[in-house]
C-alpha cells in the first residue's frame, strides 16, 4: 500500500512538472502552425477539425513575425497582410511570446514546445494548442510541395 503512493506521488510530479523551454528550442517555432484545440480556463474544450488559416511563424534572434497564410490545393500558401511582429522573452522558468502590432501589444507564455507541438496560454488561461502543419498537394500533380 506504501509503495502505491509513492508510485502515485512520483507519477503526479513527472506529470505536473512544466517542459523547460531553452533559447536553443525557440528555433522549433519556425514554420506552419495549424490549431488543434482551445482549452478554456475553466476546462471546456472547443476541437478543430479543419482550418482556413494557419499561423507561420519566422524568428531569428528572438525577433520575428507571425503570419496569417492559407493553404492552397496546390500545396502553396497565400499570405494575408495580417502580421504581428513577435519577440521571445525569457522570465526565470517562464518564456513568453511578445506580439505587437500597430494597434496593440499582448503576450502568450509558451507552455510546451517540440518539434511538431505548440501549447501557449494568454492572460485569460486560454491554452491554444497547435500541431506543425506542412503544405498538402491534393491536385495531385507528381510535383513535391515546397
Amino acid at each position: 500500500m506504501k509503495n502505491t503512493f509513492i508510485v502515485l506521488f512520483v507519477s503526479l510530479l513527472f506529470v505536473s512538472c512544466k517542459q523547460e523551454i531553452k533559447p536553443a528550442d525557440i528555433a522549433k517555432l519556425n514554420g506552419y502552425w495549424e490549431i488543434e484545440k482551445v482549452v478554456f480556463a475553466k476546462g471546456e474544450e472547443k476541437e478543430y477539425k479543419m482550418n482556413e488559416t494557419f499561423d507561420f511563424f519566422q524568428i531569428k534572434s528572438n525577433k520575428g513575425v507571425r503570419t496569417k497564410v492559407m493553404p492552397q490545393f496546390d500545396g502553396t500558401f497565400l499570405t494575408t497582410d495580417t502580421f504581428e511582429n513577435v519577440s521571445v522573452r525569457f522570465t526565470g522558468e517562464q518564456v513568453f511570446l511578445d506580439y505587437k502590432t500597430n494597434y496593440t501589444k499582448w503576450s502568450e507564455e509558451i507552455i510546451s514546445l517540440s518539434d511538431d507541438k505548440l501549447v501557449v496560454k494568454n492572460p485569460q488561461k486560454i491554452e491554444y494548442h497547435y500541431k506543425k502543419a506542412a503544405p498538402i498537394n491534393l491536385l495531385n500533380d507528381g510535383e513535391k510541395t515546397k
